[in-house]
């Protein structure tokens, strides 16, 4: 007799619609990990080559000649680099302080308006974000134009000043307001029941609770400030050139000063340099507030 196994025999995998996807799943994985890779590595390709421009004893771009130090110790021997650098960190910080000081306080008044007039606020401070680099430059350009027969020495240090912070001032209303909606609504007006003035509330309670808002708004804004190119070049003169500025008007030549590629590497050190060590903190600190 014909047994049941014989009889009745046993539907295997495939005829019930398995696929075996585990080879394909290993080349998924595999490629993931190069597509990562590859993009990580374009992404910082650019830093690469000027990390290893600012060790190269030759100023053409197109030979390593040999290993030096000298670019780093000669960083600053250039005048006009010298002047450049002086000139974007004294614009940068003078912008950034001030767009984070009228930022945060145009960011709680705009909190506590009624929804109608606040989404029209947004938008109105949503357009410089939207505007081209471009239209932005040219449009402070033309404006102050108009006060040149007032001033004909207008354009400098307070023109690029007022158009960085045309663009930088919504980044600081736009990292303050998210923090303000996770924060009590009643929480000014607890504080002032308790006999607190409305300013001194303001500065006491509300500013320390979206300080976190507020630090990484002036973050951003330094960030954008430093290393805007197009907006300046339209809105500057007198000879108050930035490091972007100075770096394209050196375009021109056969070689940028190799000081340029040793600034920049140092720059991008210290960066994340201050990166890790503010993760670092912060995990610390998390791992802190747990245990206790």
């Amino acid at each position: 007799m014909m047994n049941e196994e014989t009889k009745y025999p046993k539907a295997t995998l495939a005829e019930y619609g398995y696929r075996d996807y585990r080879v394909l799943s290993k080349v998924w994985k595999i490629l993931r990990i190069v597509l990562v890779v590859f993009s990580v590595f374009m992404l910082y390709l650019a830093v690469i080559v000027i990390a290893i421009q600012s060790f190269n004893s030759s100023a053409s771009t197109t030979e390593f000649q040999s290993f030096t130090f000298d670019n780093y110790l000669n960083m600053f021997s250039k005048r006009g680099l010298t002047n450049s650098i002086m000139n974007t960190f004294l614009l940068s910080i003078t912008a950034t302080l001030i767009a984070a000081v009228l930022g945060t306080f145009v960011a709680i008044g705009i909190f506590y308006l009624p929804s109608k007039v606040k989404s029209r606020l947004m938008l109105l401070n949503n357009i410089p974000l939207l505007n081209a680099d471009i239209v932005t430059g040219i449009s402070l350009m033309l404006i102050f134009s108009l006060l040149l027969p007032i001033n004909h020495h207008i354009f400098g240090f307070w023109t690029i000043l007022i158009a960085h912070l045309f663009f930088i001032f919504p980044y600081i209303i736009l990292s303050v307001l998210p923090k303000m909606k996770e924060i009590d609504p009643n929480l000014m007006d607890a504080s002032m029941d308790l006999g607190v003035k409305p300013f001194r509330s303001m500065i006491r309670v509300l500013i320390p609770a979206v300080r976190g808002g507020i630090f990484s708004g002036v973050v951003l804004a330094f960030t954008i400030s430093f290393e805007d190119f197009v907006v300046g070049y339209f809105t500057t003169g007198n000879g108050f050139n930035t490091l972007s500025i100075w770096i394209y008007s050196s375009i021109g030549k056969k070689s940028l000063f190799p000081g340029v590629y040793a600034f920049s590497t140092a720059l991008t050190v210290v960066s994340m340099a201050l990166i890790i060590l503010y993760a670092i903190i912060k995990k610390g600190r998390e791992g802190h507030a747990k245990k206790n």
